[in-house]
């Protein structure tokens, strides 16, 4: 049986939380573990079905995972074939990666096409095209990719859009490839450059990643080497937890967070009136007197404001001064969330790629579903300001990216629990069980 959350609203989210490795970096390092026949370690990662269906994706490619007390170990010396199908890719859209780590190595792949959350078109032409110019030959065919290669060769390749998924493919396929590889206009996130950092590490030689132009030297197969890494942590997790604390009016300290890579988040909530305290390299508090000022936003690639926060960010407007305008510029839709807050309560209006939002006084608790990652958390935040309770389903979007959410909120005091199955009392009303299930274990 479907499981949910069950929150009681108006609790203050309040105390301190140690966030964890970005999930967006921890997936494409465990595709680029695929180039080197070896050993690696990845620390501190969490524990989110995205990473298990990720160790799937590596297990069937037939490499050798061990995951235990967030130490991640993958050992790809034995891969038996660069083969991965659709009932596994469909999972997350990050296996995908592994099509450039399969095509450099072995200088063949077939990747079925990516699957995720459904948020709107993510294509793939950027892809193809930077495949093909460092010399493979692609194809699409019946929902694969099908790309080979006699040999890679480093080329200069401009990105129509700064496309996260193509710049990782496209890094991936050239650390073997032969000569220099310039990718121009490429992605800056910041887990794009711990990628590029984490492929250093292991012998690759990529300079600029975290910039818009991005130089990958080819190396030799026997230049790789085994590494032990520490990935960056969630920047969304840590906007998340924030946006939670201060819209409920809690105080919340939040450490191992890089500052210069929420800014774009951290710089609209302090527009529209929180606290936001560095406490040290890596620390911050966060706090807010009274209701959120209106402010307008506009989603863009990183450093803009990311488009994964809009939906979270939406909540505390809603209940705010004034009225506020968020236009979404990445996924036309990305707005799956706004019907169920408007059974909240919300008064929002969507025109084609911009939300408007009228405050209101309050949110009232009713039974919601979420029906992609950050939409769903966005849910829960609302349960969290709402008056009476809130049951949020959906929990297999957050169970993608957040780790053990409804335990991390209780310990800041949230009145929520995970439930499961419906039962009849002796009395004959129906009585909620707490799930006992947790993320499953390797």
């Amino acid at each position: 049986m479907e499981e949910k959350l069950v929150i009681t609203g108006g609790k203050r989210i309040s105390g301190e939380l140690t966030i964890a490795s970005a999930k967006n970096a921890v997936l494409k390092q465990m595709a680029a573990a695929l180039l080197f026949p070896g050993p690696v370690c990845i620390r501190n990662v969490p524990n989110l079905a995205d990473v298990f269906s990720m160790v799937e994706v590596l297990e069937f490619l037939g490499a050798k995972v061990k995951f235990k007390d967030s130490i991640l170990e993958i050992d790809s010396s034995d891969i038996s074939g660069s083969f991965a199908p659709h009932e596994l890719v469909n999972k997350l859209r990050a296996s995908f990666i592994v099509l450039g780590a399969l095509l450099g190595r072995f200088k063949e792949t077939k990747v079925a096409m990516p699957g995720g959350c459904q948020i709107g078109a993510r294509k793939l032409d950027l892809h193809e095209k930077g495949l093909k110019a460092l010399g493979a030959k692609v194809n699409l065919d019946q929902g694969y990719m099908i790309a080979s290669a006699a040999k890679l060769t480093g080329t200069r390749i401009y990105l129509d859009l700064p496309s996260n998924g193509a710049t990782e493919n496209i890094i991936l396929a050239s650390v073997l490839a032969d000569g220099e590889t310039i990718i121009e206009n490429a992605a800056c996130d910041p887990e794009i450059a711990d990628l590029s950092n984490f492929l250093n590490s292991i012998g690759a030689k990529i300079q600029g990643a975290g910039t818009h132009q991005i130089v990958i030297s080819g190396v030799r197969p026997k230049d790789l080497h085994s590494t032990e890494f520490t990935p960056i942590s969630d920047r969304l997790e840590a906007c998340t937890y924030l946006i939670a604390a201060v819209s409920t009016g809690g105080e919340i300290v939040l450490r191992n967070v890089e500052h210069e890579y929420i800014q774009a988040t951290v710089s609209k909530l302090q527009e529209s009136g929180v606290i936001i305290e560095k406490i040290d390299s890596k620390t911050i508090k966060g706090k807010i007197k009274g209701r959120f000022k209106a402010v307008n936003i506009s989603t863009g690639w990183y450093p803009g404001f990311p488009t994964d926060m809009q939906a979270i960010i939406s909540v505390p407007l809603s209940v705010g001064y004034g009225t506020s305008t968020i236009k979404e510029n990445i996924y036309e839709d990305r707005f799956g969330h706004v019907n169920e807050l408007v059974r909240m309560g919300a008064d929002i209006n969507v025109n084609n790629n911009v939300a408007v939002i009228n405050s209101v006084e309050r949110l009232s608790g009713t039974k919601v579903r979420g029906q992609d990652l950050r939409g769903a958390g966005a849910l829960v935040v609302a349960g969290l300001i709402a008056e009476g309770k809130t049951e949020v389903t959906g929990l297999t979007h957050i169970d993608r990216g957040y780790e053990h959410l409804d335990e991390k909120l209780q310990g800041l005091g949230a009145d929520i629990i995970r439930t499961k199955a419906i039962s009849v009392d002796v009395a004959g009303e129906e009585t909620e069980s707490p799930s006992k299930e947790k993320s499953p274990k390797i």
